[in-house]
Formats: C-alpha cells, structure tokens, sequence
C-alpha cells in the first residue's frame, strides 16, 4: 500500500516529538522546532495551506517604521541576488515578528513563489508557516537553513530556505534576511554555500546599523588582524562624550572573551584597553584614517585600530552608508588596495597608470566591460590613488534605482519637496560626492529626462535639489561605467550625445576575466582579501577547477566563490568538496590553442560541435559567444534569440547550461 508523502512526513515528526526518536540527518535546530510546533503552537504537519496575510495599510505602516534600515537592507538584497540570480532564489527580507517586507524575484518564478505563500505581507513566523527559514531563524535568534523536508508543514516540503538574522545593536533581532527556493534540488552542500552568502549580507547590514545609530557618538573600529579594521567582521565600541561605552557588537565581544553586553555598557574605554579617552579623541582629530596598534588590559594582547568622531547631524545619514564606509577606511593602505583589486594583467595594468594620470588632471572616464568585470573597484582604485583618496567616494547604481526615486537620488531635495520626503530633507548623491568622486554605474540606464539635468549639472558645477530654486556648488570629479553599447544607444536615441562625450574623456575597457593572464596572481590574492588570512592554502586539484571554469560572472563570481570557500574549508585548506557545483562540472581545459572562435552569424557553430575541437574548450567558446551576443542585445532574450536564429527557451536551456547571471 502507498503512503502519502505528507502522511509519512508528519509520522516522522510525530515519531521525533513524541516517540523520542533521534533521526539521522535531522539538525538540532530542526527537532527543537519541530518540538515547539506540536507542543507549543498546537499545529499540524499535514494540514492543508492557509496562507496568513497583513493587509497592505499595515504592511505599509511596518515598512515606515523600519524606516532607512528598509532602504539599506533592499540594497544589499539586490547585491546578495545578483550573487545567487538564475539559481531558482527568490532574496526576502522579514520583519522582527515574520512579517515579509520586501522581496526580490527571479520574474519568471514569480507565480510559483506566490503559490507557495512567498509575498508581500505573508507572515512566516512559526506559529503559522512552522519550521521554515525566516520562522526558525527569529525563534533560534542566529542563522538557520531548512532543507525540504525539514519543514514542519507538509505543503512546505519542495521550499529550501536560509534565514539570518539582523542584528541590532543591543543584540535584539530587527529583521531576518532569507534566501528561499520553490523547487530546490541542490544538495546540502551547495545550500550551505547559500546559507554563507545570507549571513554575510545580514552581517552587513546589521554593521551599517550600529555605524548609524551611533553616528552622534565615538565608534572604536578594531580587529586581531588590521586587515579586517573596516571589513565585515571588525569590532565595535559606540563610546559617549565621556569615554563610556554605550554599545557594543557581536564580534567586539568574541574579540574581547566577554558573552555578555552587561560587561561593557557604563564601563570607562580604559577598564578595556590601555587607553584613556583622551587618545582616543586626539587619534580623531590627528590621525582618523591611520590604524594604530592597541592593547587590551585583561591580557595585554595586540589589536589594531581606528576610531570615528562623532558625525555631525547633515553628513550622519552618508557616511554610515554601506558605500561611504568602504571608502572611508583604510586609507592609508590605498597603494596595497590598488594592488589587490587591479592585478598584473597587461591591459589592466595599462587602464591604472592612464587611468590616473588623466583622472589627476579631473578628465571624466568611462570604464566600459561585462558584468561583474570589477568597474566599481577599478573605479575605487583611480579614487584612493587620486589627491581627494580623503573625500567621500559615492556610487550611484542607475539600473538597481527605481525611475520613480532615481531624481530625488541624484539631486537630492529640500523640506517638504514632495510627499513621503523626509522631513529634514535629504543631499542628494552628487552633494555627497562634492570633493571626492561621483561613480555613476550602469550610466547607459539612466532615463533620458535625467541625462539631460545630469548634463547640466556637469557643465555648470553645481545642483538644485528638488523643491528649491537655489544652486549648490559641488566639486565632481566622475567616473561613469557601463556594460551596453553607448553609441549604439546613441544611434537609436536612448542616450544623449552631448552627455556621452562630457563622460567620455576616456574610455577604458575592461577586460573578462576569461581573456585575463593573471589568474593565477588573482586568486591567490582575492582569498587572501577575503579570508584575511596568508596562512589559507589551496589544494592543486581545486586550484586547476579554478582556472579551468570560464567564469560567465567575471570576477564578481571568482569573490563570491573564494568567500564561501574560505568560509567552510577546514585545516587552512580549500578542498574541491568547498567549491560550488557549477566548478566541479567543469571539465579539464586544453591549452589555449585549442580554443577557436564563434560566429555569432552563424548559429550552427553554437550548435554543431566543431571538428577537433575538445568539448571542455567547445562549451567556453559557446559561454563566449553567448555572453558576447547577450551584452550586444544589451541582455534582451528576445533580441538574442532572433539574433542567433534559436528559440527563446532554447536560449534559456543554454544561459541555464552555462550559469549565465541574468542580472541586467
């Protein structure tokens, strides 16, 4: 006789819960939920759905009271789906009680995460959804994964999720950060690759948190390693007028020995480390970007360190921004920096050296390339190694900004300029950049109604915010980037000209990492970037997958598979089982000759194999192809198609056989 699977999934819950079996497989976190499902909340396994939803005034309401930390975390949701797009991920922010607030969708999934209660407003705590990423996540307040048929609810088995929480910083949960699958058949191993991206993104956020709920105060930035002073995990003292501490965070705390907040708040600086307030105040003042060696005074070990003076009200907002703090420390190792993210490839070494001598004399540059081909760190590499490395750098994603917001974005607004503005107003990010550089990314997205005041800005030297009819000077020194054909949007009227050639003193081109010769140097340096640690090896067979895959994600792709690696790899060593699976099915490469070119006008060569040709090398010559003739459809699956005379779900077979991001 068959047995239904929902009927044998809740006898495997009950046999745990109420029979005491300890089943194979079956993570702590997920007993201990399942526990309080039954005994708790009263609910069954095998009920059928009833999704609970708030309704939209009060989903509204939620939001405003979530208030700037929406707006940050929304942009780091798009930063961590960009990373884990075309992977069958939907990105899913909650609020503290398993409220959804946002999400970010692969579009043509949509209906199935809608099926599956995956929306606005749905609440997923677990009194009504049971075990699930976001629920489990708030009632084990740390960082879950619920893999299929770990889900309490029986409807829920074909989801995978992984939850982590954001932290404030007082240690209360303000929001869980998700990443959820409809229809996940991944292995555990590469959902915990997921579950290392979504804590890293929530750890982020809940930095930028602490950064600007103390912006009034003293914030003591250090580390073991001075390495990761101002990276995700350095350690944090909010510190008042006095030298009291008034906060702390998760990874101070591990840093110093102590579990417990209750140690540090009201205690002096110097019951800590062996200093007294008044060092810290003159290391402000004197030398705020330099990081200083310190010891503490339990155990007299070495810790490195840089501290902020308080902000004052009008620039508080903007430098704790995600943006601004990347580009606000470290400073003082801008020429190692450089190093790290330019490399010793021939062409973009050639790109620095002119890049800066013409970005010294205030020429605009325009750095053209693929997704993911490093134009922002390019970008923040001519910044540190600029006269103005001191200023403010501010990026401004024209693609990832609503049309609706992008105007009040750029040029800011004054008290009162429309409705749902903030009350104070707010400068807008060519005010911010004033002195330092405007990174204008994605420039061939921007609505051509703003490329017009944008123009205007750039010629005239200064920016009338909305609601206002007084001019603000500002210093810009811009750097603009684009994966899309310019001229050619030039030519149908997408792009104006005039604006095009005020950007365009230069244009440097940057190159895939497919066609670069220093990616052996790359990957050595980018784990030693990411891990924070010289000590971290990596064995000759990962190693050779490395340099084999074609790396359709460009260097974007390369950081973000070194971080998880790094993250999981044990003994110092990164091992093939630490790789993401879309490597390890990458066969061995011939040598270089072996690769010949693809005719786009010739859809058989993408087709047909060649030849001769060996298969390993035939599928990066088609990867190639496809990614030149996607970015010259400026990443249109209509267009492609018909350009290559297949069918678009032929094209999605072959985006999807290459792991081919579409994030465009």
């Amino acid at each position: 006789m068959n047995i239904h699977p929902a009927s044998s999934h809740a006898s495997r819950i009950f046999n745990v819960v109420k029979g005491g079996l300890k089943l194979a497989g079956i993570e702590p976190h997920v007993s201990r939920s399942w526990h309080r499902c039954v005994t708790e909340y009263g609910i069954e396994p095998s009920a059928a759905r009833q999704v609970s939803v708030l309704d939209p005034q009060s989903v509204k309401e939620l939001q405003q009271r979530m208030g700037e930390l929406l707006r940050v975390a929304r942009s780091e949701m798009e930063s961590l789906y960009e990373q884990i797009a075309g992977s069958g991920f939907a990105v899913i922010l909650s609020d503290m009680q398993g409220a959804v607030m946002s999400t970010i969708t692969d579009p043509t999934l949509q209906r199935e995460f809608r099926q599956a209660g995956l929306w606005l407003g749905a609440l997923w705590d677990e009194r009504h959804e049971g075990t699930n990423g976001i629920g489990t996540c708030l009632a084990e307040a740390g960082p879950v994964t619920v893999h299929r048929e770990e889900h309490f609810r029986g409807y829920n088995m074909s989801l995978s999720c992984s939850g982590a929480p954001i932290l404030g910083p007082h240690g209360q949960i303000l929001a869980v950060l998700d990443a959820s699958s409809v229809n996940s058949n991944d292995s555990r191993l590469i959902q915990r690759h997921t579950m290392a991206l979504v804590n890293m993104s929530a750890n982020l956020i809940s930095r930028w948190n602490f950064l600007s709920e103390f912006g009034h105060a003293w914030v003591l930035r250090f580390h073991s390693r001075p390495e990761f002073v101002g990276l995700l995990h350095e350690a944090l003292l909010a510190i008042d007028g006095s030298g009291t501490i008034i906060a702390v965070n998760e990874s101070a705390m591990l840093q110093l020995d102590h579990s417990n907040r209750v140690a540090f708040i009201g205690q002096s600086i110097s019951k800590f480390f062996q200093f007294d307030f008044d060092i810290l105040e003159q290391r402000a003042s004197n030398e705020p970007s330099t990081i200083w060696p310190v010891r503490d005074v339990a155990h007299g070990r070495r810790f490195f360190a840089l501290v902020r003076a308080p902000l004052s009200r009008t620039v508080r907002a903007v430098a704790a921004r995600p943006e601004s703090i990347s580009g606000a420390i470290g400073l003082s190792r801008a020429d190692q920096t450089q190093q790290q993210y330019v490399g010793e490839d021939g062409q973009m070494r050639k790109n620095l050296v002119c890049g800066r001598q013409l970005f010294a004399k205030q020429v605009p540059i325009l750095l053209q390339g693929a997704t993911g081909t490093g134009k922002e760190a390019f970008a923040k590499a001519l910044h540190r190694g600029g006269l103005w490395y001191d200023k403010p750098f501010v990026t401004v994603n024209c693609a990832a900004i609503p049309e609706s917001l992008i105007e009040s974005e750029l040029f800011g607004y004054t008290r009162g300029a429309f409705t749902g503005a903030a009350k104070e107003g707010r400068p807008g990010k060519i005010l911010q950049s004033s002195g330092g550089t405007l990174f204008l990314d994605e420039i061939g997205d921007m609505p051509l109604m703003l490329q017009t005041r944008l123009l205007r800005v750039i010629e005239e030297r200064e920016v009338v915010p909305l609601g206002s009819d007084q001019p603000i000077p500002v210093d810009l020194h811009v750097i603009s980037a684009t994966h899309r054909d310019i001229r050619q949007m030039i030519a149908a009227g997408e792009f104006r000209d005039d604006l095009y050639y005020r950007l365009n003193g230069i244009t440097l081109h940057l190159p895939l990492l497919l066609q670069r010769n220093d990616k052996s140097e790359l990957i050595h340096t980018l784990l030693r970037e990411e891990s924070g640690d010289d000590s971290l090896q990596i064995a000759e067979d990962a190693f050779r997958k490395l340099l084999d895959y074609s790396w359709p994600g460009n260097i974007r792709q390369l950081r973000n598979a070194l971080r998880t690696a790094s993250a999981l790899c044990r003994d110092d060593t990164i091992r093939l089982s630490n790789l993401p699976q879309e490597i390890l099915d990458t066969e061995p490469r011939m040598p270089a000759t072996a690769h010949a070119p693809v005719s786009m006008n010739l859809p058989a060569d993408i087709v047909a194999p060649t030849s001769g040709m060996p298969s390993a090398a035939l599928r990066d010559a088609e990867c190639a192809a496809l990614l030149g003739e996607l970015e010259r459809m400026r990443w249109n699956i209509s267009r492609t198609a018909q350009s290559l005379g297949i069918s678009r779900n032929t094209l999605y077979r072959k985006i999807h056989k290459h792991k081919i991001v579409l994030t465009h």
